[in-house]
């Protein structure tokens, strides 16, 4: 199933429920990245922060594929001055 990403907050929100359905928890998820458990609580809570390296390592340990595309908008608001 695929869900379109649009904030960091959904990002911090789909890697929870990815780990819950993998039944992992966040220790588990940190051994296998070699990382603490306070890191990865502390990912998931500020997902801002986390690294395109650290985001894709938590994709191929969670079983998530990353895709990137055009996202369907509405026309650009050229008030905006771009």
């Amino acid at each position: 199933m695929s869900h379109p990403l649009l904030t960091t907050s959904q990002l911090g929100q789909l890697l929870v429920a990815a780990r819950k359905r993998k039944k992992l928890t966040q220790a588990e998820v940190a051994t296998r990245l070699g990382l603490s458990q306070n890191r990865i609580s502390h990912l998931e809570h500020h997902p801002h922060e986390i690294s395109t390296k650290q985001l894709l390592s938590l994709c191929a340990t969670l079983e998530l594929e990353l895709r990137t595309g055009e996202r369907a908008t509405a026309p650009l608001d050229t008030s905006l001055g771009w």
